[in-house]
């Protein structure tokens, strides 16, 4: 099966998953013993810069037996590993608890401060059985929990930008000696932009585009990294700390349809990187970004994510990021006057490089173009090693599709180059990789070769976040195989530290209406708890105090007074924060979102009014959805306004669940009452007395059963007129909105049989 676009998987997603077909969760290897493993902390093993003072703590246990469940759990907490082997000033001693509860237990010792270190462990019961403690090697470790922890001042380049484009990237450094033997180091990193760091000619950890993307005005993301080991850490050690800084989510192209569509969060890129040494004498030292720094450019002419980098290596500087490179003709940074309180530490899991592909074949199309295929759509870069002279230029330039003729076909990209080059400092052969920019293909022109290359000069580097993977399916079906395969690929492609639309063309953002109906699928797949827990507070961050919730997230405030409040995008703040709770047991997501959730709600409300139906203002209504040329009514399309309402109604009865959860009786009573009204002033104006749903549609039907709107007196007339049309069309008609909810309905009122067939069907 070839893709042709990422965002057609979506769709096909969407079917397949919510035909009731379970995925299988992944099986750990039952060891002889009760033993315990997987501990985490918030989500993560070990985490460095954790900003929460109550962390969850969570584990799994293995035995020897199946169904063995847990009875009991004790938590031991020290400041130390010798502490907790000893039992002596334990911060936190649980006793033995009488629960089965093995996830999201809340630290309640001490709360640490700014950097301090705490090792835990746990043991079990089970039944007759107890298990040993853990090793209590396992640790969390607290960042800077105030933003006047931080002595470091924001650093930003002095030279001057074309800020209509993309630019040379800005470097920075500063060497430093060590007083005396470093026996801990730890470097607190954010900046406006994306950014590598490098510490005596070595890059620092293997995330990329850090920081992440997030609503930067109101919240931005710092990164801890422990380089005890990167430093020459003994007394008279000679260091050098460097980094670029590309443009990335906070000054490159965003939103290529708009205008303007570059600098939407600032025009100055900046730096801010606090190294805190330990000394072996107990003694501390601050190292800082401030006037000492130094800056300049260098071989990265270019970067940006829509329309790739450009990388001269004739302007490298070599050894720039070692101690004792001579940088006399580097210029003093200048101090940039920007606040530190929306600093946070990061929440959701880095990009990183997964896997690599390889080709399949490099051909000639019929226009002449020397074009290489992956095989496979794929959201990354290409690494290539090639040969060349000094001057020479090889240009490399990125599609998903070739058309009908065979020819390269980059329409689809709507202006994003999507292209990277590499200049030649002298002759030889050189491998090279891009830094601040990804593309989304399938195929790939290379231009400025003397020669015809081979499979074995191109390799693909799949980038995504680094999300594990919690589910799988496989049946007897190789088409439906190949169909989970796609979903899978196309959430990797989506999921590059935010839930995207795509990851090709001149868009790729956080669509709240592509997200909330994707959410259950991606749970099935991957582990996104911490994923969606980031891209909730961004929701959160920019919902506006009316309670209105932007189409995209993070926002830009390129989309005007126009960007907010549309049924079923909007209500992502409702959906998803349920949706991780009903996947992960974790009410504090709920807890975190619930004046989110609640002002949505609000928000409907009001513009509801005593009619109790939501229908004003702009809906994107069933978005994409598929013409109807046979029906009864040739181009029908649902109404907005049952789609609307009926997310209203979906939005307030999470609401009510959510409530009840977090025991807010009296929010319980309200929207339970508020609920009812809306469900009477549906039925009145939508369903009819025979269960014909207004606009007769699939999606309509669709809505209105998933949603329990329709009265039980019309539940099976309406049912069978939807299973009807089913039948009539042998196809869906829905869109973005209704097609998550087709087969799921299909099976909740016995039409399997219908289901099946819409899954496996070949033809439209």
């Amino acid at each position: 099966m070839r893709i042709s676009s990422t965002k057609a998987v979506s769709s096909r997603a969407h079917l397949f998953y919510l035909c009731r077909l379970n995925a299988i969760a992944e099986a750990g290897t039952m060891n002889e013993s009760l033993e315990i493993h997987c501990l985490t902390t918030e989500y993560k093993t070990n985490p460095l810069g954790i900003d929460v003072k109550h962390p969850r703590l969570s584990w799994k246990i293995a035995a020897s037996e199946n169904n063995v469940l847990q009875d009991a759990y004790r938590i031991q907490v020290a400041a130390s590993v010798e502490e907790l082997e000893e039992e002596t000033s334990l911060l936190w001693d649980s006793g033995k608890v009488e629960s089965s509860q093995s996830i999201h237990i809340e630290y309640a010792g001490e709360e640490l401060k700014s950097g301090e270190r705490a090792y835990w462990r746990v043991k079990v019961w089970t039944g007759e059985s107890e298990s040993e403690w853990n090793s209590g090697s396992d640790f969390w470790e607290m960042g800077l929990l105030d933003a006047s922890n931080w002595q470091a001042e924001w650093i930003s380049a002095t030279m001057e930008d074309d800020l209509t484009k993309a630019g040379p990237v800005p470097m920075f450094r500063k060497e430093f000696t060590a007083a005396k033997e470093i026996v801990s180091a730890r470097a607190y990193v954010t900046s406006l932009g994306i950014y590598e760091l490098r510490i005596n000619g070595e890059r620092v950890g293997d995330a990329l585009f850090t920081p992440g993307w997030t609503s930067y005005n109101k919240r931005l993301q710092y990164q801890t990294y422990d380089v005890a080991d990167m430093l020459n850490e003994a007394r008279g050690g000679e260091n050098a700390i460097a980094a670029t800084v590309g443009d990335g989510w906070y000054r490159g192209h965003l939103a290529g349809w708009a205008d303007p569509n570059r600098n939407h969060y600032g025009n100055e890129l900046a730096l801010l990187l606090q190294l805190e040494l330990e000394y072996e004498d107990g003694s501390k030292e601050t190292i800082a970004t401030d006037s000492s720094w130094k800056n300049s450019t260098g071989p990265i002419r270019a970067a940006d994510f829509y329309h790739g980098e450009t990388y001269d290596a004739r302007l490298e500087k070599q050894g720039w990021d070692e101690p004792g490179y001579d940088d006399p003709e580097w210029i003093e940074v200048k101090i940039l006057d920007h606040s530190k309180e929306m600093l946070m530490t990061q929440i959701g899991p880095p990009v990183r490089r997964m896997f690599e592909i390889n080709p399949v074949e490099i051909l000639t199309t019929p226009e002449g173009d020397l074009v290489v295929d992956m095989g496979q759509n794929m959201v990354g870069w290409i690494k290539f090693t090639v040969r060349g002279g000094e001057g020479q230029t090889v240009k490399l330039c990125h599609a998903e599709v070739l058309d009908k003729e065979g020819n390269f076909y980059t329409d689809n990209l709507k202006g994003a180059k999507q292209e990277v080059s590499y200049t030649f400092a002298e002759e030889g052969e050189i491998t090279f990789e891009p830094h601040f920019t990804f593309q989304g293909f399938r195929y790939f022109t290379v231009e400025g070769l003397d020669y015809m290359p081979s499979l074995e000069n191109f390799v693909g580097e799949v980038i995504y976040s680094d999300i594990p993977l919690a589910g799988s399916f496989t049946c007897s079906d190789p088409l439906i195989n190949k169909l989970q395969e796609n979903i899978q690929w196309g959430q990797r492609g989506n999921f590059v530290d935010v839930p995207t639309d795509c990851p090709q063309r001149q868009e790729r953002l956080g669509w709240t209406g592509d997200a909330q109906v994707f959410a259950p699928t991606a749970a099935f797949n991957m582990d996104v708890a911490s994923f969606f827990t980031k891209w909730m507070g961004d929701l959160a961050a920019d919902q506006r105090e009316d309670g209105s919730v932007g189409h995209i997230i993070p926002f830009l405030d390129v989309l005007g007074e126009g960007g907010f409040g549309s049924a079923a995008w909007a209500d992502a703040a409702a959906v998803i924060p349920y949706t991780i709770y009903q996947y992960y047991g974790d009410t504090r997501i709920l807890e975190n979102q619930y004046e989110s959730m609640k002002g949505w709600v609000e928000y409907m409300r009001v513009a509801a009014g005593d009619g109790y139906l939501y229908n004003t203002g702009f809906h994107y209504g069933d978005w994409l959805a598929y013409a109807t040329d046979n029906s009864d009514y040739p181009g029908a399309t649902t109404d907005k306004d049952i789609i609307s309402s009926a997310y209203f109604a979906y939005s307030t009865s999470i609401l009510v669940k959510t409530a009840e959860i977090l025991g807010k009786a009296k929010d319980v009573r309200f929207y339970s009452g508020l609920l009812e009204k809306i469900k009477v002033a549906f039925d009145d104006e939508f369903i009819s007395r025979n269960g014909r749903v207004g606009s007769n549609t699939q999606t309509a039907y669709a809505l209105a059963l998933a949603f329990n709107l329709v009265p039980e007196e019309k539940e099976a007339q309406a049912a069978e007129r939807y299973a009807s049309d089913i039948r009539k069309f042998g196809h869906i008609t829905t869109g973005f909105v209704g097609t998550p909810l087709v087969c799921l309905v299909l099976s909740k009122y016995g039409y399997n049989e219908e289901a099946f067939n819409l899954l496996t069907r070949k033809e439209y």
